[in-house]
């Protein structure tokens, strides 16, 4: 592509400074661009640090596959998948990759914000450093959070994802939804939704307020757009009231009366509303009608966080009472929704939790964090049910470190 947008005199020259030259003229030239010349402004930024056949790769829904974003200038071949190549290693374990060639060496990088793991850049270098493997950390780290900022504004990076036909309540599901996972030094945090292209109503949210990570899983009753409405009134009642800084008993009931108001008595959600301290270590829920979570330590279930339950959101229950647990470092918590465990096989038989416990404990793990054992938990526990999900099946994980 032609280099005409590229601003006069910004061409850097000597070696000193020319990364902080070059991602600093990209920055600058970011704020005003629109969606579409982001890939030629990624593309010329790699070329003129010697980089070619850049690729930005992205997971599709169901995270089974990367592919190639068919942009501006962009390398783009077809979709490969997460398990068994380098592009997927480098998305599951977020570290950089090398692979030497003819022509030079071939650079896989996460592209990630926090955690939030948006892809993966692939560029091809004459040889690598550690000046240039820093640059590239931090042309990596540019451009994820330039992906994210201008995918406000554009349906580019959506279409790109989607390997399958979605319905419209997942379509309103994804919309409603966080980003999948997060990670900063005292937690983690990571969540799938399955079947990803039909899911309707099941959903999570959270937010990490100075040390107090709040999280929500929600069921809504029923399936398809109904399902999708009701979620997207309870999810929005849900951060509504955490916004107004009250406590989950009363979170519950602004949840309760919400969902009551809007659909009758003979609608309901089940939902589990979480806090935990980060700097403490101390986790208080409210559950309401949702399966226990399960507590994990040292990669193994150690037990199912019973406490005290109230009624499905929309019931009118009582004020709930708040159960409370002190994490130790390292501990994980795992939530579910019931689509998850209540699938029948084949046979008639149901799936169980006891199958669920025992899938947590064989998942393979690494030191990635929670989000690569999400989606492998997830893909192993579908494999186990026979590929069905007749309904929603949920998890979310919440680590602390």
């Amino acid at each position: 592509m032609s280099d005409e947008w590229w601003p006069s005199g910004a061409e850097p020259t000597g070696p000193a400074g020319l990364g902080e030259r070059l991602l600093g003229t990209m920055l600058d030239m970011a704020q005003d661009l629109p969606p579409q010349l982001l890939a030629p402004l990624l593309v010329g930024t790699a070329r003129r640090f010697g980089g070619r056949e850049l690729s930005i790769l992205l997971p599709d829904y169901g995270q089974t596959a990367l592919v190639p974003l068919p942009d501006g200038g962009l390398s783009v071949g077809t979709p490969e998948p997460i398990l068994g190549t380098i592009a997927g290693a480098t998305f599951l374990g977020g570290a950089r990759a090398e692979v030497a060639q003819e022509d030079g060496v071939r650079v896989y990088l996460p592209l990630s914000d926090s955690g939030n793991q948006v892809g993966v850049m692939a560029l091809t270098v004459d040889a690598v450093d550690d000046a240039v493997r820093r640059m590239l950390h931090r042309f990596a780290g540019l451009a994820a959070g330039l992906l994210l900022a201008k995918n406000g504004y554009t349906d580019r990076l959506c279409q790109t994802r989607r390997l399958e036909p979605m319905s419209v309540a997942a379509e309103i599901q994804w919309s409603l939804l966080p980003p999948l996972s997060m990670s900063v030094p005292r937690v983690a945090v990571a969540g799938i939704l399955e079947p990803a292209y039909e899911v309707a109503g099941d959903s999570f949210d959270y937010a990490l307020n100075d040390h107090l990570l709040h999280v929500a899983t929600i069921d809504a009753m029923g399936h398809g757009l109904d399902a999708a409405t009701m979620a997207t009134v309870a999810i929005g009642a849900y951060r509504h009231a955490r916004r107004a800084d009250i406590g989950l008993a009363d979170i519950y009931s602004f949840m309760d009366g919400a969902i009551a108001e809007q659909f009758g008595p003979d609608h309901f959600v089940t939902a589990q509303m979480m806090r935990l301290d980060t700097e403490t270590g101390l986790l208080e829920w409210v559950n309401a009608g949702h399966p226990a979570p399960l507590l994990i330590r040292d990669r193994v279930v150690v037990e199912r966080l019973e406490g005290a339950t109230t009624l499905p959101v929309g019931f009118g229950g009582e004020a709930p009472v708040v159960s409370e647990r002190a994490l130790l470092h390292g501990d994980q918590v795992l939530c579910f929704t019931d689509g998850l465990v209540e699938e029948r096989g084949a046979g008639g038989e149901q799936f169980g939790e006891e199958q669920l416990i025992d899938a947590v404990n064989h998942v393979e793990r690494s030191d990635a964090g929670v989000r690569p054992i999400v989606r492998a938990l997830s893909h192993s526990l579908k494999e186990k049910r026979g590929g069905r999900t007749s309904d929603d099946a949920t998890l979310f994980m919440i680590e602390w470190r």
